[in-house]
């Protein structure tokens, strides 16, 4: 009856560690997806289809690209996005209204400005 039941445990333990390993692997391929596309994306010039410049891309948040456009947030979707060169291309036409509620959102939630004014807040005085 002992042997009977150590062999269940057994069992349960490998089939639940083979669930448990094998969705922490997939986890970590499509993060290592995300971050590879992540940094093949940043830091270009985003143009629209005709080759407008639209501005300058800046980070990825979930599936929308986030274009910095003067002093304003874009937020175009990446299943629009395609890279050609050293650019990125937008395909189709832009919903500017949209793609300024998008970045502004991602603004408020992740961007912090520095401000170059501001005082310290205390600095330690050394004799």
């Amino acid at each position: 009856m002992v042997l009977k039941i150590t062999r269940i445990l057994f069992r349960l333990e490998y089939v639940c560690g083979l669930f448990l390993f094998n969705k922490k692997k997939e986890t970590i391929e499509q993060k290592k997806t995300i971050e590879s596309l992540d940094t093949s994306m940043m830091c270009k010039f985003v143009l629209d289809g005709v080759g407008k410049k639209l501005g300058e891309s800046v980070s990825i948040h979930d599936d929308i690209l986030i274009i910095k456009s003067g002093s304003r947030f874009l937020g175009v979707p990446l299943k629009h996005v395609e890279p050609v060169e050293k650019t990125l291309i937008v395909k189709g036409l832009i919903d500017f209204t949209k793609a300024y509620e998008l970045g502004e959102k991602w603004r408020k939630e992740s961007y912090r400005e520095m401000n170059q004014h501001d005082p310290p807040a205390e600095k330690s005085k050394r004799f």
